[in-house]
């Protein structure tokens, strides 16, 4: 019996071999990161499933790239010629949801917009909201430690993730942390896991914490004549009140968004800062009020109302499809420290003059998280050499304060060559131990966060 006659007999119909149907699975959203050829597609219904494609994939010495949505943009669920892209799309159940325990019980296929609606019909809320969270499996979240707006206050994925089933390289099916809010036995593995990319296990299960429905939050719109005197702005908010939400648009990104779909924003203006307090009162709005007014801001709209509060955040989440109309867009993700906000803005505009290319950049500003957004016309190779020089001297001018390559959106391949950089030899020399600790045959998406 050859190997993928084998498979078959492990998987029925959720094995597919057909070249049209692969050609769907071959890469992620991520630029610059051709797909592979898989062999196959692997379509798992169970955790059992999953450990028998392990064990035949270590038998067969093949590489498994496992697969959410394929919302990623980093390169993380590319596949590889002659792998098996490992997709959990039939592992979509909702298992439980334990109100009592504020928890819920989840496989990786599950959509994060369907968990939140599905807590908050039982009153209940999970908080991590990437801007994906309508289309994004939590699978896919856990494999990048996802964050999204709320996290300045919320935390980011790993915040929530209380335990996790997996299944290693081998077969062997692990389960860490569990159902207790607080638990320091043994190392944290369930940490480690969180973020990893798929490279040291294949998740099956997610146990979640959930939180009670925050109270409405009040939503402040101000204008900046410099993306400079925002940053001091979200500087001097955070150190002030625990804002929920504090995002930055650029005069790029704000014209775009307007061209694209009229809203009545300040295309003059350097910068826009949409932020929402969702404590009791108004004191937080007030606080926040008078340091936009101190950093030279001028505020535009203030509101109680929630749905009018979505509406002003409109701008925001238009941004990447308003850009998309200009060009291709490759889409960074970096932070630094929030003192250096400022500086970090100042450096983005000067590497988009000085490689004489686009640059809109948003930004999770409340916690020094920006997303230049790099656009480019992809059928001229002159502004695509421009753009990924302007891609990577923005992660390296982030290294400069202080910062990260990537806050949110993983390594993949995209970033691999500077984490180096960021990480140093010996920190990336544990980093390739732990990996083969884990994955001796190294088949677990191999080539993604390292190289070996």
């Amino acid at each position: 019996m050859n190997p993928l006659d084998e498979l078959a007999v492990i998987l029925g119909d959720g094995l597919v071999t057909d070249r049209d149907i692969l050609e769907g699975y071959r890469r992620d959203q991520a630029l610059w990161a051709p797909g592979g050829w898989p062999v196959a597609v692997a379509r798992p219904a169970s955790t059992s499933q999953v450990q028998a494609l392990a064990q035949w994939a270590t038998r067969h010495r093949t590489a498994l790239v496992p697969r959410g949505a394929g919302t990623g943009v980093a390169g993380g669920a590319t596949a590889s010629d002659g792998c098996v892209v490992l997709s959990f799309e039939r592992m979509n159940r909702i298992l439980a949801i334990d109100e009592a325990a504020m928890l819920a019980v989840v496989q990786p296929g599950v959509l994060n917009g369907e968990l939140k609606a599905a807590a908050h019909e039982r009153g209940l809320w999970y908080p991590p909201d990437p801007s994906s969270y309508a289309v994004s499996t939590l699978g896919g979240n856990v494999a990048t430690n996802a964050g999204g707006l709320c996290c300045v206050k919320y935390g980011v994925t790993s915040d929530y993730v209380l335990g996790l089933e997996a299944v290693l390289a081998d077969g062997t099916v692990l389960r860490t942390g569990g159902r207790s809010r607080k638990d320091v036995a043994g190392y944290d593995l369930t940490r480690l896991l969180v973020g990893s990319e798929g490279t040291l296990a294949l998740i099956t299960e997610i146990t979640l914490r959930l939180r009670r429905r925050p109270p409405p939050a009040t939503t402040l719109v101000a204008t900046f004549t410099s993306l400079e005197a925002s940053g001091r702005a979200v500087a001097a908010i955070v150190r002030s009140v625990d804002a929920s939400m504090l995002e930055i648009m650029d005069r790029t990104a704000l014209r775009a968004v307007e061209r694209f779909r009229p809203l009545g924003l300040d295309t003059d203006a350097a910068a826009m800062l949409i932020a929402q307090s969702d404590a009791p009162g108004s004191a937080e709005l007030s606080c926040m009020q008078a340091a936009c007014e101190a950093a030279g801001g001028t505020v535009v709209a203030t509101t109680e109302d929630e749905s009018e509060g979505q509406m002003m955040l409109t701008a925001r989440r238009l941004a990447l499809t308003a850009l998309a109309e200009l060009g291709t867009v490759l889409v960074d993700d970096v932070a630094v420290p929030l003192p250096q906000l400022p500086e970090m803005f100042r450096r983005i505009e000067a590497i988009a003059a000085a490689t004489q290319t686009t640059i809109a950049t948003v930004a999770h500003a409340g916690d020094g998280n920006l997303h230049p957004l790099v656009v480019f016309d992809g059928n001229d190779a002159a502004a695509e050499a421009r753009a990924v020089a302007a891609f990577n001297e923005v992660m390296a001018q982030a290294l400069e304060l202080g910062g990260t390559i990537t806050g949110e959106h993983g390594v993949g391949t995209l970033k691999r060559g500077l984490l180096t950089r960021q990480l140093g030899a010996a920190s990336l020399a544990l980093h390739r131990r732990i990996k083969h600790a884990f994955d001796p045959g190294g088949i677990l998406n191999p080539g993604k966060v390292i190289d070996g």
